[in-house]
C-alpha cells in the first residue's frame, strides 16, 4: 500500500522502557493501515497494545523505527507543532471517559478546541449539537456527566474525539468500563463512524467478538506482530 493510500505506516518500531533489565513492550513491528480503514488491534495483557496506540497517536516516542501518520513522519514534530498535529489529526476515545464533572456534556465535546475557536472555520457549539446528536444524545446537551451512564459518557467523548474533525481515531480499550451491551453498542457506533463518514478508526480491545467488526484485527504478542 503506498503512502498516499494509507494513513498509517510503521517500520521496525521498537520500544524499550527502563535500564539494566529492559523491558521491550515492542520488538520490531511494521504494518501500513489504510485510509478509511477500521483496525482492531488485540493480543494479551502486556502485549504492546497500548504503547502501540499511544506512539501512533505521538503521546510516546519510538526507542528506535519509523511512524507515519496521514503523511508526516512524526520524528519530525516536536513541542508546539507536535501538539497542533495532535489536536487537528487525531481523536482520541480511552477507557475511562475522561469528562469534566462540572461541565455539561455539550461543554465536554466543545471544550478541546475552546481556546482556538476564533481561528475555525464553523461555529465550536453548533458543531458539538451536532456530534451530540450523531452519538445519540441531542436530548442529553445540558446533563453533567454523573447524570450519564457510562455508556452515553463514552458517547460523549466520542463525539469530543470528532470535534476537531480528525482523519484517524484511537481507542484505547473504550469498552472496558462498561457492561457488554453498551461496549457492542460503542463499537457499532464506531464502526457506523467509519463507513458513514470515513473517519480510520484504530481500536484496542481484549474481546475478540468486539474485534470481529472491524475490517481487520491484527494480533500482538511479547511486543511483536503476529503473522
Amino acid at each position: 500500500m503506498s503512502l498516499r493510500t494509507s494513513i498509517i505506516q510503521i517500520e521496525n518500531l521498537t520500544r524499550v522502557y527502563g535500564n539494566g533489565a529492559a523491558v521491550r513492550a515492542l520488538d520490531g513491528v511494521s504494518l501500513t493501515i489504510g485510509r478509511g480503514e477500521f483496525v482492531a488491534i488485540t493480543g494479551p495483557s502486556g502485549s504492546g497494545k497500548s504503547t502501540l496506540l499511544n506512539l501512533i497517536g505521538t503521546l510516546d516516542t519510538p526507542t528506535n523505527g519509523r511512524i507515519t501518520v496521514d503523511s508526516v513522519d512524526t520524528r519530525t514534530l516536536c513541542g508546539d507543532r507536535l501538539a497542533d498535529f495532535r489536536r487537528q489529526r487525531i481523536g482520541f476515545v480511552f477507557q475511562l471517559f475522561n469528562l469534566i464533572p462540572v461541565l455539561t456534556a455539550l461543554e465536554n465535546v466543545m471544550l478541546p478546541l475552546i481556546p482556538y475557536q476564533r481561528g475555525l472555520g464553523f461555529k465550536l457549539q453548533e458543531k458539538a449539537e451536532a456530534l451530540l446528536e450523531t452519538v445519540g444524545l441531542a436530548g442529553r446537551a445540558q446533563h453533567l456527566p454523573g447524570q450519564l451512564s457510562g455508556g452515553e459518557q463514552q458517547r460523549v467523548a466520542i463525539a469530543r474525539a470528532l470535534v476537531n474533525n480528525p482523519g484517524l481515531i484511537l481507542a484505547d480499550e473504550p469498552t472496558g468500563n462498561l457492561d457488554s451491551r453498551a461496549g457492542a453498542e460503542i463499537v457499532d457506533l464506531l464502526r457506523r463512524l467509519n463507513r458513514e463518514q470515513g473517519v480510520s478508526v484504530v481500536l484496542v480491545t481484549h474481546s475478540e467478538a468486539l474485534a470481529g467488526v472491524a475490517d481487520r484485527v491484527l494480533r500482538l504478542r511479547d511486543g511483536r506482530l503476529l503473522a
